[in-house]
């Protein structure tokens, strides 16, 4: 694993360490590209507060923070600003103007909410209702073709323990829709770590018939989890039985463009 581009900083309120001890421990687990991309600063309406992401008050400390160590460490490691980011349609225009005054080169996707944090389901809450698996996909499909979004972390969150027969067909909709887009999509290697629900082999089956190109995420939150080459080995190990092709490196797209 030579590129990391989902990274974590203090300021999302369940992440710790410092930004340098991120940077220092990328280089040393021998990483050559590093990108934070922290949870996006939101503009709900009414004066919403979200206990998951950065303020809109810190982003100027985070863009500062990051622009100052990819100065500090370019002969080190190449260092990237970007942003973890919902598509949450009634809200997305107000995100990015507010972001579009910032140099961020990119946007993960990850739909943590299939509407918004205010009136939506969460996706990691388990379900058997067939009704919001299609409807989180309908989400993720919406949000790709957006044409903003570099790539797609854990598109398998939705935490769906219905009948195993009705999460394929949502899911094959969202990796074709992935693989025409030419996007990759995101084994999370926090998520095997910890043994959560997502990666699930049964979505990255069907991304593999479906030919998509996968990447591998740390989504690390502590500096520890920039680098897990036990995790990263079982990671591996999945693509290889999925059929999957693993991207060592993505190119970043420019979501204001």
């Amino acid at each position: 694993m030579i590129a990391n581009y989902h990274t974590h900083t203090y300021r999302c309120h369940h992440a710790g360490g410092t930004e340098r001890e991120y940077v220092e421990r990328a280089i040393e687990g021998g990483l050559k590209i590093l990108g934070f991309s922290d949870h996006t600063p939101y503009p709900y309406p009414d004066g919403f507060i979200s206990g998951m992401r950065m303020s809109l008050a810190e982003m100027d400390g985070y863009v500062k923070t990051v622009l100052d160590l990819r100065d500090e460490y370019r002969e080190d490691i190449e260092i990237h600003l970007g942003l973890e980011v919902e598509y949450y349609p009634r809200h997305f225009e107000n995100l990015l103007r507010f972001v579009g005054e910032y140099p961020v080169e990119y946007f993960l996707l990850a739909q943590h909410c299939i509407e918004d944090e205010m009136d939506g389901v969460y996706s990691g809450a388990a379900t058997e209702d067939p009704r919001i698996l299609e409807r989180y996909c309908e989400k993720v499909i919406e949000a790709l073709q957006t044409g903003r979004f570099t790539y797609a972390a854990h598109p398998d969150m939705l935490r769906f323990e219905g009948n195993p027969a009705l999460y394929d067909a949502p899911n094959r909709r969202l990796c074709r829709c992935a693989k025409k887009l030419g996007i990759p999509l995101e084994i999370n290697l926090l998520g095997l770590q910890g043994n959560r629900h997502y990666p699930r082999e049964q979505f990255w089956r069907i991304a593999g018939e479906e030919g998509c190109t996968a990447v591998f995420g740390a989504d690390a939150h502590c500096a520890a989890d920039v680098c897990q080459p036990d995790t990263l080995a079982r990671a591996e190990e999945m693509a290889r039985r999925c059929g999957l092709r693993v991207a060592d490196t993505v190119e970043l797209k420019n979501p204001f463009l």
